[in-house]
């Protein structure tokens, strides 16, 4: 089997026991979060109604030009801290954090030290 198909089933399959589990509701809403190999999104969502609350990533108009001279760890972080800052003034403290599949190191971990540096709770 091909490297990178086996890589992308077992994050599929790791996803979905991950989802079963974790879910967002209105008061505590599911944070989300996406790497690829250029970007990083994180995006508040509230399953009960099926509506994305917030959205940020690095390709968001005024984290672009800040992300793009970062390193990438240093790029998820802002976007963690941006996003943690977005909740806030919307009235969300509390959030489910949803790995998406993914270990919780690197980027991932960055992300998720902005977002509580910042004053979020998972």
């Amino acid at each position: 089997m091909d490297k990178n198909i086996s890589k992308w089933s077992a994050i599929a399959t790791k996803k979905q026991r991950i989802r079963k589990s974790v879910f967002g509701t209105a008061e505590r809403p599911r944070l989300s979060v996406y790497r690829s190999e250029a970007h990083f999104y994180g995006q508040v969502i509230d399953d009960l109604k099926g509506h994305t609350l917030l959205a940020v990533s690095t390709i968001s108009e005024d984290l672009r030009a800040k992300a793009a001279e970062l390193k990438p760890i240093e790029a998820a972080k802002l976007v963690g801290e941006a996003l943690a800052e977005k909740a806030l003034a919307a009235g969300v403290t509390q959030v489910v954090f949803d790995r998406n599949g993914r270990r919780y190191g690197g980027r991932l971990e960055a992300f998720a030290e902005g977002a509580r540096g910042k004053g979020l709770q998972f």
